[in-house]
């Protein structure tokens, strides 16, 4: 029971260094002077970017989406007049 007692202490004492420390962390971010918190919010802002650059290229990969789909349609299309127009050129000879 005495090791166990220990055990805890010992365990319940490196808990609260660990919660110090996080706690010493977190106010280095709240303070926007620290090297990690300008690494923290500089990381933060090329996120965001990525982001919307992400969001962007989505939007233009629908829109050749669309137009790719538009383009094979009026080619399907053309093929068949082309090969109506073959056909009529192949009877009027």
């Amino acid at each position: 029971v005495a090791a166990l007692q220990d055990e805890k202490n010992s365990l319940m004492s490196e808990n609260e260094l660990m919660n110090d420390r996080l706690e010493q962390l977190d106010d280095s971010l709240d303070d926007p002077n620290t090297v990690v918190a300008k690494k923290y919010f500089s990381a933060q802002l090329q996120l965001e970017q990525l982001q919307e650059e992400n969001f962007r290229l989505e939007a233009a990969k629908d829109d050749y989406r669309v137009h790719c789909e538009d383009l094979e349609k009026q080619l399907i299309e053309l093929q068949h007049r082309n090969n109506e127009l073959t056909s009529l050129a192949e009877e009027s000879r």
